[in-house]
């Protein structure tokens, strides 16, 4: 058995290499279309990736969209990987959660909370002067809570609460992930986003290197999950300072190559040791931790994602859309979203076909509940009344990503036998029934292990 299933597997794997090289060669002048864009967003519509208003790119990019069943999952997909490569796989950085409320000086253009009712009790007031008026305002608009725009501030807020945990020593990272309130700009009414945060402390004789390395391994983690690795690149940039006290800050941005142009996903800057004195005034002494044998107020190297523009990438990076031609000379349209098993929503889509419902159903409850219970994502089709044709339920889970299509039919009953279809290679192997969870979490173990 294991000698058949490592063959399989093997068969799998380098079928997949071979036609994603094909399929990528193929599709990657598709993907600068903007033709390529607009399919995308109706397919994500279509699958349940995206909800709520229609779908174009500015609403994508701009953070005014909700998720569906699929995106609300690969959001989480993308999530985890950041979070398993960032904090659980590193000794020290350490994970936070701070408020969604700004602590202490705003930063221009927040948002705020404003109680209506309290506003409309001032301006209901009668016999105040304009200036009377204006003040009364300010003061409502000042009690406010203001809303977070970055979740830069919450780890420095708590930087001296983490010194004890590191003993003081540096480098160390604090890293969390949450919904930042974007303030309205341009033709941008305002909107949530979904950031993640890595705020490193280290030597200001090695804030430089930091800040290479970080760019170097966040690059490489990016184009670890695309099909097409070069559409993913970097930029250095530099921010000038006020002339003053303020330095200039040195910095990178890792970008995705859309058909309109490059849009940034993370951007990583050293920020000196400016922010975090802004932070903690009056306690400079405090700040200090151990660089050797050396007593050091650190540097700050500051890395900020936006998962909802990630998100759009890693999409339009594993649309292909591929033609083939039938012995008939048919032309089939084969749209696939070839995500990375790691980000995959659904990994397995169980379905079954005629014959005598309730036993195959049967079948497939336990396979579902065997799956589940292994933690890879099924997608139980069995369970939907209008009958499909083959042809159509591979198009609806290819469009979904699904990874492996599982089918039972009169035949597992006869024999044990299912057939697994594979996403990327389309190849359809014959499986016995007691053989089919471990083979799955095999694949997918390794896979998402890379």
């Amino acid at each position: 058995m294991r000698r058949y299933l490592g063959a399989v597997t093997r068969r799998l794997q380098v079928g997949a290499g071979e036609q994603g090289r094909r399929g990528c060669a193929d599709s990657a002048s598709a993907r600068d279309d903007p033709e390529h864009t607009r399919t995308l967003l109706q397919l994500c519509a279509d699958r349940h990736f995206t909800a709520g208003e229609p779908v174009d790119r500015e609403s994508v990019l701009s953070g005014r969209l909700g998720y569906g069943p699929l995106g609300t999952e690969l959001k989480k997909n993308l999530l985890r990987q950041w979070w398993r490569s960032v904090v659980a796989s590193r000794a020290e950085v350490l994970g936070i959660s701070s408020p969604h409320q700004c602590q202490g000086r705003p930063a221009s253009g927040s948002l705020r909370l404003v109680d209506g009712e309290a506003l409309s009790s001032v301006l209901r007031q009668k016999g105040l002067s304009t200036e009377g008026l204006a003040r009364e305002v300010e003061r409502t608009l000042r009690e406010s809570a203001v809303l977070r725009t970055t979740l830069l501030p919450g780890a420095l807020d708590q930087y001296m609460a983490s010194l004890e945990l590191v003993n003081k020593k540096l480098p160390f990272g604090l890293a969390e992930m949450g919904v930042c309130y974007l303030p309205p700009g341009g033709h941008s009414p305002g909107a949530e986003v979904t950031e993640t945060s890595l705020v490193w402390f280290c030597s200001p004789r090695t804030a430089a290197q930091w800040l290479d390395y970080w760019v170097r391994h966040r690059l490489q983690w990016w184009r670890k999950f695309a099909v097409g690795p070069s559409n993913f690149v970097s930029a250095d940039f530099e921010e000038e300072g006020d002339g003053g006290v303020e330095r200039a800050v040195r910095g990178a941005r890792l970008l995705y190559h859309f058909p309109w142009g490059p849009e940034p996903l993370e951007t990583l800057r050293s920020l000196g040791d400016r922010e975090l004195l802004r932070t903690h005034q009056g306690s400079k002494a405090k700040l200090q931790c151990l660089d050797g044998r050396r007593c050091v107020v650190p540097h700050v190297v500051s890395v900020s994602g936006n998962m909802d523009r990630a998100m759009l990438a890693y999409l339009h990076d594993s649309l292909q859309q591929l033609k083939r031609v039938d012995s008939r000379q048919r032309l089939h349209h084969r749209k696939v979203l070839k995500l990375h098993p790691s980000l995959a929503p659904v990994k397995v889509a169980l379905d079954m076909s005629r014959g005598p419902t309730v036993e195959l159903r049967q079948v497939c409850e336990g396979l579902l509940q065997e799956l589940l219970d292994r933690s890879i994502s099924v997608w139980p089709g069995y369970l939907q009344t209008l009958p499909s044709s083959l042809e159509q339920l591979h198009k609806k889970y290819d469009e979904m990503g699904v990874l492996f299509t599982v089918l039972v039919s009169e035949a597992t009953l006869e024999n044990g036998l299912v057939q697994v279809r594979n996403r990327d290679t389309t190849v359809r192997e014959m499986m016995h029934v007691s053989e089919i969870k471990d083979f799955l979490v095999k694949y997918v173990t390794e896979s998402t292990s890379d």
